[in-house]
């Protein structure tokens, strides 16, 4: 991949520190890189690994950074996502358990991931949000190893509970970051 401007972002949450890198390629895709650093004093799941499903169809390489949800947020401006979903109603034969990594207190997770499946023509800002909780270790289960460490599968209720750390809007075209 060829890549043309960067920017970059931070978000300092308590407990909880993400900076992330957004460059746009020359084929237009967006590239995201990210380090999240718990500065806290509990241990956090961090739901940026997709999920089961998409792992055992083969659609995505176990403890590799999953594809993030798309919202249309309407007005050009388009969220991602890596967060724990609910499970459906009705529940599928095999649900999409959500997928998780686990970052001690003074732990730090590094990602990336590249997105281009817009819906129709790119828009003309997305931002990037990546769902965090306490790792509840009864909620946590079956670690299994990933590239670059455990992945637990995660309950559901993860989704009700998560936090959201978002990267303020990006400006596709011009490859910065806007100011609200």
């Amino acid at each position: 991949m060829t890549l043309t401007d960067t920017a970059r972002a931070h978000v300092d949450a308590d407990g909880v520190v993400l900076e992330a890198v957004f460059s746009v390629t020359t084929r237009g895709a967006l590239e995201v890189r990210y380090r999240l650093r718990n500065v806290g004093s509990v241990a956090l799941a961090v739901f940026d690994r997709g999920d089961r499903h998409a792992v055992l169809t083969g659609r995505q390489r176990q403890g590799a950074t999953g594809m993030p949800y798309l919202r249309d947020e309407g007005d050009g401006r388009v969220t991602l996502s890596h967060v724990a979903q609910s499970l459906p109603t009705p529940a599928p034969t095999v649900p999409p358990t959500p997928l998780a990594r686990r970052v001690e207190p003074g732990g730090e997770l590094v990602g990336e991931f590249a997105f281009s499946q817009w819906l129709g023509d790119a828009p003309a800002a997305v931002r990037w949000c990546l769902g965090v909780a306490p790792a509840n270790a009864a909620r946590l289960l079956a670690p299994e190893p990933g590239d670059d460490g455990e992945v637990w599968r995660a309950d559901f209720a993860f989704a009700d509970a998560q936090r959201l750390l978002c990267t303020p809007w990006f400006d596709l075209a011009q490859g910065v970051f806007l100011r609200d």
